[in-house]
């Protein structure tokens, strides 16, 4: 039953939002004007850090959930390690039909104050979308906890819409 309604979860999820491809590392994040828009807005955002080094216990059944569908199907140590890492997933919606890219910038532990970015391109793009980005395996282990984030909405050059955590500056 419970294999049952996770499948039906993920086929709801996969049909409401447009296809995308995997996340791009861009090499640098270049600057972009910031112009508002009330058509675009994040709606939620939902972060997790999946490593066993860090993670508190709890009694919350969904904290619990989480962390045992992250690493559902890793069988050795070393797949386990593979999954390792930051989990986000930004819910945001479009008002109107638009070409939008959405950006996640963040920094990491070992790396200082230089800014990564990953990007996802959605095309005539319209609703609610759903984007899930991670930085794991080695990118995590080698550079450390990311220490500061921020998402982005971009359509036409132009920074449309704008959600970060509070240690970004």
């Amino acid at each position: 039953m419970k294999r049952f309604l996770f499948t039906l979860a993920l086929l709801a999820s996969a049909a409401g939002s447009p296809a995308a491809e995997r996340p791009q590392q861009l090499d640098k994040a270049k600057v972009l004007p910031l112009a508002l828009d009330d058509a675009f807005q994040f709606r939620k955002t939902k972060t997790l850090l999946n490593d066993r080094q860090l993670e508190k216990p709890t009694l919350d059944p969904m904290i619990a959930f989480e962390r045992q569908r992250l690493n559902f199907g890793a069988v050795s140590d070393y797949d386990r390690e593979q999954r390792f890492g930051h989990y986000f997933t930004f819910f945001w919606r479009t008002k109107r039909p638009a070409d939008v890219t959405i950006r996640l910038e963040y920094r990491q532990q070992n790396l200082g104050a230089y800014v990564q970015a990953k990007e996802l391109f959605y095309k005539n793009v319209k609703g609610s979308v759903t984007t899930d980005f991670q930085v794991i395996g080695d990118d995590y282990k080698q550079e450390g906890k990311i220490t500061g984030w921020r998402a982005l909405l971009i359509e036409n050059g132009k920074i449309v819409a704008l959600n970060q955590s509070f240690l970004w500056n």
